[in-house]
């Protein structure tokens, strides 16, 4: 068509019928295909449109049935706009257009198998303005064009309300040209919904025999603003594609391509999900279809991809939904390869000891952690665990003398030798032990899936026979062992504080039995050691709370058989293990410094017994009270401020107060203790040595030291136990403890003996000279008011 005519050609010169097989195989469908000059016969029918100026037979009320004409319809028309017959192929069943997306009001016409119609078109200036359509001599009506911009967009429509097809437009470099359109469809559907398309329904442009991608409309040619986005979309250095609510990729740029080792093109029809292996994880998968069926916003996730050429790249995967009219996903890939290596690096530095480069002990307790999940040992193995902790013997006086540097390189040293164990404690097993080092000289072997306590026994056999050849660091050769702890047990049930808690506890043990050796986990002792902890725990609150109390056990003489004094006994009324002995708690006390507060106490309690027994029995001797006193009392208190605090407070007399230190503190005693134990015998106050004779046993101390009393160990009075046994004394003991009180006596000391159980013992102590003798034959520890019955009695008498 070359030129403007004064209105519509010839319905016959338009329309031509072509009979096609309608797509739903129900009937035959005709298409009606207009070009300019083409004949038509007159199939009898149908009604020819008229020529300019003339319009079909009138159709149904209100319908326009003539040429459209800008100044009838009250809308201005341009000189010169053309009224040229538009190509167009019509199928040949009832056509209801319906609103074009994003164009304005929708626009309804019927068309009718026989039925002609012309197109006017515009020229730009026209364009978005009401074109005229004749289609039918009943009905008419008028098709709203598009503005410039989205011209060349497809445009849905639905056909006899069961077929939908495609309008094509030109772009509007061709407005004021025929424009060429047609349509065709599939029933009972609109596009990619499944949803008939009924009137006033918003329906989303399609192009026949172009992608749904709907960034393949962004032709450059079509709109500037078009142009740069489809440009965008393909120099965009970020990896994208976009893919349709199926999964499949309907379009990739060239940076996705080539991230997957494809051009992009080659990847169109091409399932999304198995490009980036998003089905291997069930819940990637199920998130990645919530977003395709649009009932997730977003997706986020790191995949693995393993590119054609054979090396495998991390890809951070989003996805996000296009605008609803669209019907698709954005897909985005970024490369991520570079952040993980790095990751990886960072995190072997931080998992790992810089100097003997094996596991420190956050990996150690990540990796036990995780072998004591209950999923590890389920699905196999034997479903225990065992561990070897492992301490240097010695080490820190390597790096006092050698200086660190030394100390590094040996403990690198060692860490080649444990896991030089390690594997060949492996080569018949599934996996080797993990050997990690806890800090310090501490290492670590943790065995998963252990077969028992041999197996770790093996092990650290194996480990003290590594470590006992010596070391040779740069001409210095050093020796060194090492100490360890073992423990193996179930996993289930199982914690790795608990473990580790055993193991410390062992290797404990281990250094306490004599070092260089390694030591099983004993149930037995550990309860006791918990007992211990706990005992300690409670120390310092119960001497607070009262929980403690005194007993007093006589002191009788070896002559008269009178009551001449009595030894303060502390005991501690526990809430939850009862009446406990001083042999459960006063170490834990010395080690915790609780017995200076508690040795306080036990001072001022027993002073003022022995002051109130002064008052009640005015007739009698009063008796002396002794009280036992740590070393560290010496040390960490003002031992000779308190005893005369104390005696002025309870009137008590410094001679009848006796102190009771052990051979081991008293004969190691120098400058401050040896200074107070002589200002506490200038203030009267006996001093005493008890257990004389298992210690140091150096007499040359005795010349020294301000004491006044030996109290000979009960290891030597038990050697007089013989009567009705039949087995004769040890003539040696006999002498021993003659020969001690007869030299205690030269020195002026006076001697007391312990464990005076039988009358046949205390005859021989009576016999060699000993002075006052205690013992169960004379009473056992009793509470205050015992002793005062025992007062003025004799206690051999009264023993109990």
């Amino acid at each position: 068509m070359s030129g403007t005519s004064e209105g519509p050609a010839p319905a016959a010169d338009l329309i031509r019928p072509a009979v096609t097989e309608s797509k739903s195989g129900a009937s035959p469908r005709t298409d009606f295909t207009g070009s300019e000059g083409s004949g038509f016969p007159d199939p009898g029918e149908s009604r020819r449109s008229g020529t300019s100026g003339e319009s079909p037979a009138s159709g149904p009320p209100g319908e326009h049935n003539g040429p459209y004409d800008p100044v009838e319809s009250g809308e201005p028309r341009r000189p010169g706009a053309p009224s040229e017959p538009v190509e167009f192929s019509l199928s040949a069943e009832l056509v209801e257009f319906r609103k074009p997306g994003s164009v304005g009001k929708p626009v309804e016409a019927s068309l009718s198998p026989e039925l002609t119609g012309t197109i006017e078109s515009r020229k730009p200036e026209s364009v978005g303005k009401p074109v005229e359509a004749s289609l039918s001599p009943e009905l008419t009506g008028t098709i709203e064009s598009r503005k410039p911009g989205s011209v060349s967009v497809p445009v849905e429509a639905s056909l006899s309300a069961e077929l939908i097809g495609t309008v094509e437009s030109r772009k509007p470099e061709s407005v004021g040209q025929p424009v060429e359109f047609s349509l065709s469809g599939e029933p009972g559907a609109s596009a990619g919904t499944g949803d008939p398309v009924g009137p006033g329904d918003s329906v989303s442009p399609l192009d026949p025999g172009e992608s749904l991608d709907p960034l393949a409309s962004l032709n450059p040619h079509d709109s500037p603003e078009a142009g740069r986005y489809g440009s965008a979309f393909s120099a965009a250095p970020l990896a994208m594609a976009v893919v349709d609510r199926d999964g499949l990729v309907v379009s990739a740029n060239d940076s996705f391509g080539a991230l997957l080792g494809k051009p992009g093109a080659a990847l169109t029809g091409m399932v999304a999900a198995e490009l980036m292996d998003l089905k291997s994880d069930a819940r990637t998968w199920d998130a990645y279809r919530e977003v395709l069926g649009g009932r997730q916003a977003k997706l986020s996730c790191t995949r693995r991809v393993k590119h054609p050429d054979g090396h495998v790249l991390w890809v951070q995967v989003s996805a996000a939904p296009l605008a609803a009219e669209e019907h698709g996903v954005l897909l985005s890939l970024t490369d991520i390869s570079a952040r993980r290596e790095l990751q990886a690096r960072l995190r072997h530095l931080e998992m790992h000891d810089p100097v003997t480069r094996l596991p420190n002990r956050t990996l150690f307790f990540e990796r036990l952690s995780a072998a004591l999940e209950a999923e590890s040992y389920e699905q196999g193995g034997t479903g225990r665990i065992g561990l070897c902790y492992l301490d240097l013997d010695g080490f820190k006086a390597v790096n006092d003398t050698l200086g660190h540097r030394v100390g590094d390189r040996l403990l690198a040293a060692v860490a080649e030798r444990l896991t030089r164990c390690a594997d060949e404690a492996g080569y018949s097993r599934a996996s080797s032990p993990l050997v990690a080092r806890l800090g310090g000289d501490e290492f670590a072997l943790l065995v998963e899936d252990s077969t028992g306590t041999d197996q770790l026994a093996d092990l650290a056999e194996s480990v003290l026979k590594a470590l006992q050849a010596p070391f040779d660091l740069s001409g210095q050769r050093l020796s060194l062992s090492a100490s360890i702890g073992v423990v193996e047990r179930h996993a289930s049930g199982t914690t790795a504080t608990g473990l580790m808690q055993a193991a410390d506890t062992t290797l404990y043990w281990a250094k306490a039995d004599g070092k260089s050796r390694w030591t099983l986990f004993d149930p037995e002792r550990n309860a006791h050691r918990m007992t211990r902890q706990a005992l300690a725990s409670t120390l310092r609150p119960a001497i607070e709370r009262g929980e403690f109390t005194l007993e007093y056990q006589p002191l009788v003489g070896m002559e008269t058989g009178r009551l001449r004094g009595v030894e303060a006994l502390v005991r501690w009324n526990h809430p939850q293990f009862g009446m406990l002995t001083p042999n459960r708690f006063i170490g834990l006390a010395e080690e915790d410094g609780s017995i200076v507060q508690l040795g306080r106490w036990v001072l001022v309690t027993a002073c003022r017994q022995a002051r109130r027994w002064q008052l009640d029995h005015p007739d009698e001797p009063p008796i002396f009270v002794s009280v036992n006193v740590a070393v560290r009392q010496v040390w960490d208190s003002d031992l000779v401020a308190d005893v005369a605090e104390t005696l002025a407070e309870t009137g008590l007399a410094p001679h009848l107060l006796q102190l009771e230190l052990t051979e081991s503190a008293v004969m190691g005693s120098a400058g401050r203790p040896l200074q107070a134990l002589q200002a506490l015998s200038e203030m009267g106050v006996h001093i005493a040595i008890d257990d004389f004779g298992t210690g140091y046993s150096n007499l040359a101390y005795l010349s020294r030291l301000p004491v006044s009393v030996l109290k000979l160990d009960g290891s030597f009075v038990r050697g007089f136990q013989y009567e009705g046994e039949g087995v004769a004394p040890n003539p040696a003991d006999e002498v021993i403890v003659e020969a001690m009180i007869q030299l205690a006596h030269r020195l002026g000391l006076s001697v007391t003996a312990e464990c005076v159980e039988t009358s046949a013992q205390a005859t021989r102590l009576r016999r060699i000279g000993c002075d006052t003798g205690q013992g169960w034959l004379y009473s056992r520890p009793v509470t205050p008011d015992r002793i005062s019955e025992l007062l003025g009695t004799k206690a051999c008498n009264q023993a109990s």
